[in-house]
């Protein structure tokens, strides 16, 4: 498939309202197909068919929750940003990225989001681990960041605060969280393999979404 066909059949397949709608959605993170249909009034039935036009164009990927195996997240795929033109984001007050144990994908955020915006940003865990995972620092450290390490990981509802945008970035703090989410980002958990491999593709992909939703806040 040339460049060309391949851009051809993403315009073709976004030239219908409803999947212009789910993609929309997913330039700010990743849903299950129940979310979207909840988010757009949509019966499954057709959460299924707009689903499957936009796998097939090679729009949208599919990932297995690592907390309920029964559930997927759909996501754009990461050169597809390149080709949309979504609406401008309300810069929120500050950013807050919430993981399970705080002790890596969300230190990694806030450290990354700190490097690229001018916006205020913070870190917290559902279940806090004692310590901050020395993988995640040393993963900062290779790329020019630092994790402090004198503190602690702390608990989401001692760090929240009205006018957060709220960004969950492991499955399990989305879908147990007492409280809504602003955006979720699947994002693997790299202490799972915890290999420095593991903990630089963790890195990669936060960088990647930040840089794109910073822009878009910057935008706005």
């Amino acid at each position: 498939m040339t460049d060309l066909e391949r851009r051809a059949g993403i315009f073709a397949a976004l030239a219908d309202q409803t999947r212009l709608s789910i993609v929309d959605l997913l330039t700010l993170g990743d849903l299950s197909s129940s979310e979207i249909g909840t988010a757009l009034d949509l019966r499954s039935n057709l959460i299924a068919h707009h689903l499957g036009v936009l796998e097939s164009a090679q729009i949208v990927t599919r990932t297995r929750s690592e907390f309920d195996k029964r559930r997927s997240y759909i996501g754009l795929r990461p050169e597809v940003f390149d080709t949309l033109a979504p609406t401008s984001v309300t810069p929120p007050r500050r950013v807050l990225f919430v993981c399970t144990a705080n002790s890596a994908r969300s230190q990694l955020a806030e450290v990354i989001w700190r490097d690229v915006s001018g916006i205020d940003a913070a870190s917290a865990g559902t279940r806090p681990a004692a310590v901050v995972n020395p993988e995640a620092a040393a993963a900062a450290a290779r790329h020019g960041l630092a994790i402090d390490p004198a503190r602690p990981p702390r608990h989401v509802d001692d760090v929240r605060s009205d006018g957060d945008l709220v960004i969950t970035v492991c499955d399990d703090a989305h879908e147990r969280m007492r409280f809504r989410d602003d955006l979720h980002w699947s994002i693997r958990d790299p202490a799972r393999i915890g290999t420095p491999a593991a903990f630089d593709a963790a890195f990669d992909t936060l960088f990647q979404r930040i840089r794109a939703l910073s822009s878009r806040l910057l935008a706005a």
